[in-house]
């Protein structure tokens, strides 16, 4: 019966037709790839000589990557909702994946603050925008944002609910409900469905592509497995399985610029790609950034970003002004010139950095996490102490400055990231009018989106 489903969907995108077809014509195609803990060196063009990406090392040459791409958050759903909405945490109150009490209570100072686990209706987010538009808009893999993602403009789903990762990379899924073949890896499965909507689809399209790889579980692809296992390691990344895993998702993504380019469709494509957060410490690391997932250090935050559309970004062009995915729905409204009308956006608009009008962006970048997420491994991490990835604290980049505030006992770090990437001097005792300047920028921000500070002492906390 899904498959039966699938099709009518699938038949209801090749008959349907605009208002004005002269018009939509014109108007490009958005692909957007959002992988799954991701790591900002997990790729071959980011310099990871383990893992071999060279479909998404192929395709980030033809456009412009930036070496300073951020998420904004740390780990996958609120990383997800900012993407969606356009907007900083505050606005959406989605700071972490179920519930934000992590860790033992007797460890945490403070109450959290209350978490969002569903993104609300009121917020304009991307595929309900491109649906008004004229677009036929499919969602394949991850979603985590509420039950059902065609409740939020999306006329296809493709394995997307409210799970944040696969119970099992090969059938049964089990938690993920779509139906494969014998022994089809899930990766392979989803981008099955995928190319069946690009080959199909007869009007200006957006597919969110967002597989489950490479979240955990760690599911090796058999075939693949003993190249790895001989193969040496390389700056903390020698997990054969997790290698398995990268290999297959670019394999993928190769046959997703395939179709596009059969269906002659690529040269009016934009295409972005970016990860929801840092890689999982401990099976990937990305050094020299400090941490991963989960932790608001570089390795948490900093993600492999990149455009490409043809004759709009120049091929082979790198860039390093700090960018985050809440700049990517303002971006996607310039390139389907739709007017931004009502919507409130935090981000920005990149296409004139894009296509090289400007050089420049000068504008502080925030985090806000007023919760608590525990470590994986108490003796395996580079957090600021062993028990928590994270403890409840907000974050600001400015330019080469870097700025980390923490609600317990009011302490800060700050960081020249120009000279210590990996995030080790903290020069704030040093710098203080440095530190000071920094400070009111969070606290200006923490006013203008009404972020909730937690404050109330826990009662079972033990020093």
């Amino acid at each position: 019966m899904k498959y039966i489903f699938l099709n009518i969907l699938l038949l209801t995108v090749l008959v349907s037709t605009s208002c004005s077809k002269t018009v939509q014509r014109h108007k490009p195609n958005i692909v957007l790839i959002n992988i799954d803990d991701m790591g900002w060196r997990d790729l071959g063009y980011m310099g990871s000589e383990y893992y071999e990406t060279p479909n998404i090392d192929s395709l980030a040459r033809l456009g412009m990557s930036f070496t300073n791409g951020y998420a904004a958050a740390a780990n996958c759903a609120p990383s997800r909702a900012c993407l969606m909405t356009g907007m900083w945490t505050p606005r959406h109150g989605i700071y972490t994946v179920a519930s934000s009490e992590r860790g033992a209570s007797k460890h945490r100072k403070l109450i959290p603050t209350k978490n969002t686990t569903t993104l609300a209706n009121k917020h304009g987010i991307i595929p309900e925008i491109l649906n008004r538009n004229g677009y036929m808009t499919c969602h394949a893999g991850k979603w985590h944002l509420s039950e059902d993602p065609l409740k939020y403009g999306f006329n296809l789903n493709i394995g997307g609910g409210p799970n944040g990762y696969p119970k099992s990379y090969y059938p049964p899924y089990k938690n993920v409900t779509i139906e494969g073949a014998k022994d089809q890896y899930l990766t392979d499965l989803i981008m099955e469905n995928a190319l069946k909507f690009v080959d199909t689809v007869r009007q200006p399209f957006f597919l969110n592509y967002a597989p489950y790889a490479v979240h955990t579980p760690i599911s090796p692809v058999n075939h693949l497995l003993q190249k790895y296992t001989t193969k040496p390691g390389w700056n903390g990344q020698d997990n054969p399985e997790y290698a398995t895993m990268v290999e297959n998702l670019d394999r993928n993504i190769g046959l997703l610029i395939t179709k596009l380019k059969e269906r002659k469709l690529f040269n009016n494509t934009l295409i972005i790609f970016t990860s929801d957060n840092g890689g999982l410490y401990g099976i990937t690391k990305q050094h020299p950034l400090r941490a991963g997932k989960g932790s608001y250090y570089e390795g948490g935050i900093r993600e492999p970003f990149f455009f490409v559309m043809k004759d709009r970004i120049r091929a082979n062009s790198k860039n390093n002004i700090p960018i985050t995915n809440i700049d990517i729905f303002p971006t996607i409204l310039e390139y389907a010139g739709i007017e931004r009308g009502k919507l409130k956006l935090d981000g920005i608009g990149l296409a004139p950095i894009l296509e090289e009008q400007i050089d420049i962006l000068d504008r502080p970048l925030y985090w806000h996490f007023p919760i608590y997420l525990q470590a994986y491994n108490v003796h395996d991490n580079e957090n600021r102490d062993s028990l928590f990835r994270t403890r409840p604290g907000s974050v600001v980049r400015y330019k080469e400055w870097k700025l980390h505030y923490y609600f317990e006992n009011d302490e800060v770090e700050l960081y020249n990231l120009a000279e210590d990437i990996g995030e080790r001097n903290n020069l704030a005792q040093k710098k203080p009018a440095k530190t000071e300047e920094m400070l009111n920028y969070i606290k200006n921000w923490w006013n203008e989106t009404h972020a909730p500070i937690p404050k109330t002492v826990n009662l079972e906390y033990q020093e």
